[in-house]
């Protein structure tokens, strides 16, 4: 039997860290990276997530897209796994989102405005990121003992093609392509607070049936972001969360578009446990400029539940 100290300790942790795993919103959009997406947990932990998102401005999930002046809405609800697991010692996640959109609004595109109400499934992500040092893979048992110091990690995170997607369309849900993102991570806990760092590079394979059958290519976007997190009593915790990303400049049918990216970004999330297997999170973020004008605001609510591990 655990001490009700230990029982304290475990029960704190698994709320921290199993707010973080609630990053399958963000991970709809290429330019995002969760607050705490390198933080440890329990081995054989499942969490089950379900949320919401509202955008508006730019095209979110994809922002290089050849459109001026975009007013676009859309509502995304979200379904996400993720299970925590042991690598060869080392504390790993995998999780898989899917995600469905309703979008509307209009932008310029070669003089002319085009509309667009649409909804279906958007373009599922796949992920897997392993702690590097720091984070030992640990049972629940065992990681009511842990503390956090310095985390080294890394992951790499899939786009499939499996959303909705018409090509006599200029906006989209799906994309129509694969997209692959590497990305490393380091987090340090000083007292209650956490800084992180992380980056990462999506690249994109073509899309061959893009608008009308030409073939779209584009260049990497690569992504910086950092974390500035506090952690109140009872497993809240809060954190600021700005962003920048470059690159992205695509081609369609051999000419290179104007379109290159350089944007920043600022959010905050705020995360809740409700009890000791559920909890919710809050969050939002805001353009702050864009060199393409493709900007646009984003605020959400995720819930999640947890079970497994021996819990």
């Amino acid at each position: 039997m655990l001490s009700n100290l230990k029982k304290g300790k475990l029960f704190t942790g698994l709320l921290l860290v199993a707010c973080t795993l609630m990053a399958a919103l963000s991970m709809a959009c290429a330019q995002d990276i969760e607050p705490r997406a390198y933080s440890n947990a329990p081995v054989g932990v499942n969490f089950l997530i379900v949320g919401y998102a509202y955008t508006r401005g730019g095209l979110a999930f994809d922002p290089s897209l050849p459109v001026k002046n975009p007013q676009i809405e859309t509502h995304s609800t979200v379904l996400a796994y993720s299970r925590v697991l042991d690598l060869w010692g080392k504390s790993a996640k995998f999780q898989v989102i899917a995600p469905y959109t309703w979008l509307s609004g209009s932008a310029d595109y070669n003089g002319q405005t085009v509309r667009r109400v649409v909804d279906g499934l958007s373009d599922a992500r796949f992920r897997l990121s392993v702690n590097l040092y720091g984070a030992p893979a640990l049972p629940p048992k065992e990681f009511a003992g842990y503390k956090q110091d310095l985390i080294i990690g890394a992951g790499l995170s899939a786009s499939v093609p499996s959303g909705q997607y018409d090509s006599t369309r200029l906006v989209n849900i799906g994309t129509n392509r694969w997209s692959f993102t590497p990305e490393v991570g380091a987090s340090k806990a000083l007292g209650p607070w956490t800084l992180e760092v992380a980056a990462a590079a999506t690249f994109y394979t073509d899309n061959n049936d893009f608008f009308g059958g030409s073939t779209r290519s584009q260049d990497p976007l690569y992504l910086m972001q950092g974390h500035v997190i506090y952690s109140f009593p009872r497993g809240i915790w809060a954190s600021i969360d700005p962003t920048y990303f470059m690159g992205g400049r695509s081609t369609i049918d051999g000419i290179q578009s104007n379109d290159l990216q350089e944007n920043w970004r600022v959010g905050g999330t705020l995360a809740l446990p409700v009890n000791a297997r559920n909890s919710i999170k809050l969050f939002a973020s805001s353009g702050v400029s864009a060199r393409t004008g493709n900007n646009y605001d984003q605020i959400g609510i995720a819930w999640q539940y947890r079970w497994g591990g021996g819990l």
